[in-house]
């Protein structure tokens, strides 16, 4: 089976996110991001350039959790697409775009993180499944065991 990629972005939330809900009540958790540059130099040094920023949304129970876990100035990861959308300003058609990010995150190579593993109810009356518990149950996800190779033997030179 193929590895299933799409689109991320490693940046920084550079305003402070701002939660809302729409008329049928979907959460929408948006700011502006900020994506760090660099350039390559001669020397193998990179020379850090000025950030670009863009828009970021989040939706649904994603929104909620990122509301309370990220503020101004946090690292991030996230995956998800970009969307391209058209308004009216002033008589005006404009476009833009933004990164609608399905999974986001805090950047674990740019800052501490610390993992909560109690398990999430996803259902009413649902008993959860605790950590330990879910990794005994599927076995099909451990590694399969190799059998330890041994260095390959040359012969001598000018033998």
């Amino acid at each position: 089976m193929a590895i299933k990629t799409g689109q991320s972005v490693s940046g920084f939330i550079a305003t402070d996110p701002q939660l809302t809900y729409g008329q049928q009540g979907v959460a929408r958790l948006y700011a502006r991001m900020g994506i760090e540059h660099y350039r390559r130099e001669d020397d193998g040094s990179f020379t850090q350039l000025e950030p670009s920023f863009h828009n970021l949304v989040v939706y649904r129970k994603t929104a909620e959790r990122a509301a309370d876990l990220f503020e101004k100035g946090d690292p991030f990861v996230a995956d998800g697409y970009v969307r391209e959308y058209a308004y009216e300003k002033e008589g005006q058609q404009r476009g833009g775009e933004e990164f609608v990010a399905k999974k986001i995150g805090p950047d674990a190579a740019r800052s501490r993180v610390s993992v909560d593993r109690t398990p999430q109810q996803e259902a009413v009356g649902q008993q959860p499944v605790s950590v330990d518990q879910s990794r005994t149950q599927n076995q099909a996800f451990e590694p399969p065991q190799r059998p330890a190779q041994q260095p390959p033997q040359h012969a001598a030179m000018g033998q």
